[in-house]
């Protein structure tokens, strides 16, 4: 029997049957945008479709999933299908992706250790590592649970109690100063969520979340050439870093310089052109052109 090639399209039945899913489970994926609705697959839907299908069988919820896959189109702005073009892994807790040679974490972008990328691929026994190596195991532990607690809706002194608790074992977990920086944000204690934001930076300086989200906290102060130099170093560490365009357009508008507006909202939307934010870039964009052609009359 000569295998299908990849550029044949595959039944919705027989896709059913390969991988022993339901039209329930089918349909739910869909819903929840983690795969297109169609009656016919593609080989690389294919491999989309098996790397979902293994992390349900790890009992990862579907609604993370999807987090990880938006975490990962925004972190990875060259990476378009991340559950195709991507090798997922996970230990029913935390779901990473093997990029550039490295192991990380999906929802967060931290670098993994190798004793926890092995746990991953399902290694069984590892050798014990001593000092420094447990306790960024341990801190790592501790801010999963700091996300587990976000997740779930839990009273939010517990993420942030478990966030300290792994920045006390690893000082310079970045992904802890960034969810506690935007606890403290989201309760308007700008100058704890500043506080957090600029140690991220200087634990990961290749870290264009941090540089993001510190733009968000200048721009909401109002401090607009501040959070403009950080939404600029997002983009230099991540040239597809589509929200730091759709923020740096707004910058724009309300500086008074359409030009820079428009340069923005076109790239943003070549970056994410049916994303949920790209209506109101679109609107935005033909205001600014029917405001260029009325002025220029």
């Amino acid at each position: 029997m000569v295998e299908p090639g990849p550029t044949e399209e595959y039944p919705r039945a027989d896709v059913r049957r390969r991988f022993k899913i339901s039209e329930r489970e089918l349909r739910s994926w869909e819903r929840q945008r983690l795969i297109l609705p169609a009656g016919a697959y593609s080989f690389s839907d294919l491999i989309a479709i098996k790397a979902i299908a293994k992390l349900r069988e790890n009992h990862i919820p579907a609604p993370r999933i999807g987090r990880a896959v938006e975490s990962l189109r925004r972190k990875l702005g060259w990476i378009k299908q991340p559950l195709s073009e991507l090798g997922f892994v996970s230990d029913g807790k935390k779901i990473a992706v093997r990029v550039a040679g490295q192991t990380m974490e999906a929802l967060t972008g931290q670098i993994l250790f190798d004793f926890d990328a092995a746990e991953l691929g399902g290694v069984k026994q590892f050798p014990e590592r001593k000092g420094s190596w447990n306790r960024a195991r341990e801190s790592e532990a501790w801010f999963q649970k700091g996300l587990d607690a976000e997740e779930t809706g839990a009273p939010v002194e517990l993420a942030i109690e478990a966030y300290r608790k792994a920045l006390e074992l690893n000082p310079a977990a970045a992904g802890a100063l960034v969810n506690l920086g935007t606890i403290f944000y989201r309760r308007k204690n700008f100058a704890e969520a500043e506080k957090h934001y600029v140690k991220a930076v200087a634990a990961d300086p290749g870290y264009p979340l941090a540089e993001f989200n510190l733009g968000n906290l200048y721009d909401e102060q109002g401090r607009v050439k501040d959070a403009a130099d950080h939404y600029h170093r997002a983009l230099q560490l991540n040239p597809a870093f589509g929200d730091a365009h759709f923020n740096l357009a707004l910058l724009a508008e309300r500086s008074g310089e359409p030009l820079k507006a428009v340069s923005h909202w076109k790239t943003y939307l070549k970056l994410d052109p049916s994303g949920q934010w790209a209506e109101i870039a679109r609107r935005q964009l033909e205001r600014l052109r029917q405001a260029t052609v009325i002025h220029s009359r």
